[in-house]
């Protein structure tokens, strides 16, 4: 059997502009998809944290250093310039590799600078 894991997380990145009448689905910048593990064209979901829109697509790069989120085409409609999204990408593994996953959690100021980057979540408390 396998399980469908999260693999990587770009936690609360702000959205930096939105292009509708642009070829598709969100741009990252390069740099920000290396330290999540992350590569160009992987499908993702993307959570609005700002509007609570939920919606999939797949990942372009922008450029190296630019800071750059994008949301574009018809995914345009779902989100604002300075939204708060979390990016997530998911893996399928087998139950003994799912047993040792870790995934890439990066986190996020409100500048898109890289705060931290994890590999488990906090147990969440009541």
């Amino acid at each position: 059997m396998k399980k469908t894991l999260l693999r990587s997380k770009l936690h609360r990145i702000n959205v930096t502009q939105v292009e509708l009448d642009y070829e598709g689905s969100c741009a990252v910048d390069t740099e920000i998809l290396s330290k999540g593990n992350m590569q160009e064209y992987e499908k993702i979901d993307i959570y609005n944290v700002t509007n609570g829109e939920r919606f999939s697509t797949y990942l372009m790069a922008a450029k190296a250093g630019s800071k750059t989120v994008s949301i574009n085409g018809a995914a345009a409609h779902k989100a604002s310039p300075n939204d708060i999204i979390i990016i997530c990408s998911y893996g399928l593994f087998n139950e003994q590799e799912a047993l040792s996953h870790e995934p890439v959690l990066v986190y996020f100021d409100s500048d898109n600078n890289i705060k931290s980057i994890k590999n488990a979540i906090p147990e969440q408390k009541l």
